[in-house]
């Protein structure tokens, strides 16, 4: 938590530093036939110097490649509050990891590249509309209490105002007219009087 304070200074916006990880693994089953493998969001972890600033590979075999991206800034924006605050206050707040299948430099097979994360719903509602591929992983708790505390320093939930109750709202007929209602019975047509018993 110290850490994220000083980087909060350092950088005059409330953010973390970050690294993900991504693997390729095979897929099981069935699907193997059209696909044999697949990429997906392995880790997202606090940055540490070691890591220095460039992707790698950490790990390569024939069934599995693993690659670290170091150094993601995830800032935190006060006007999207509400997002940070719907995330941190959900059953399992998480990290937003946005990433595509990207053509690798060397010519070897495309590999899976983060390409923005986050922790706010709407960045990932956003991404997801667009069509992005978009995984999500937990966040730690320090992460999320300090999520908290900045959600709820710059987001105030409107109170629900009260609905009006609907015996009190207007009536309109299937043409949008004024329409009434009446609780005595209705008049029978010319010629009819009470019914004969």
């Amino acid at each position: 938590m110290r850490r994220m304070t000083e980087q909060t200074v350092s950088l005059g916006r409330p953010c973390v530093q970050v690294a993900v990880l991504m693997r390729r693994e095979p897929v099981q089953g069935p699907m193997a036939k059209w696909q044999p493998w697949r990429w997906v969001l392995a880790d997202v972890v606090q940055h540490q110097a070691g890591f220095g600033h460039e992707p790698r590979c950490l790990r390569q075999s024939d069934d599995e490649q693993l690659w670290l991206y170091p150094n993601w800034r995830v800032e935190l924006f006060p006007d999207d509050a509400e997002g940070y605050w719907l995330n941190a206050t959900s059953p399992a707040p998480a990290y937003f990891v946005m990433w595509r299948l990207m053509d690798a430099e060397d010519g070897s097979e495309p590999r899976a590249v983060p390409q923005a994360v986050s922790l706010s719903y709407h960045d990932a509602g956003r991404w997801l509309d667009a069509q992005e591929t978009v995984e999500n992983m937990a966040a730690p708790a320090e992460v999320v209490t300090w999520l908290h505390t900045f959600a709820v320093t710059h987001f105030v939930p409107e109170e629900k105002k009260r609905q009006r109750p609907q015996s009190f709202q207007g009536l309109t007929d299937r043409f949008g007219q004024p329409a009434s209602v009446s609780t005595q019975s209705k008049r029978r047509g010319a010629g009819g009087g009470q019914a004969h018993e």
